[in-house]
């Protein structure tokens, strides 16, 4: 029997409504917003808000700021919201 590579392996989660597949154990709030919107709206004024749920056991929901990381599990769900802080 032949064991692959931990980093091989895939985990799908959930941003936006949107399936993607990720290859890393975590995910940063900065690569969460990049996977959230295609061209992601920076700009002085703008504010992301990043939740989460079904994560590991010790923080299963949360919120992230910028400089943030969390470990991705299967099935995690991650919304993104842009704010013009006007």
């Amino acid at each position: 029997m032949s064991h692959r590579p931990q980093h091989d392996k895939t985990t799908t989660i959930i941003v936006n409504g949107r399936r993607k597949e990720w290859a890393e154990k975590a995910i940063t709030f900065t690569q969460v917003v990049e996977c959230a919107f295609e061209n992601p709206p920076y700009g002085e004024n703008t504010l992301f808000t990043v939740t989460f749920n079904r994560g590991h056991g010790n923080k299963p929901q949360g919120t992230m700021v910028e400089g943030d990381s969390v470990r991705v599990k299967e099935g995690m769900i991650f919304n993104v919201t842009a704010t013009d802080k006007s």
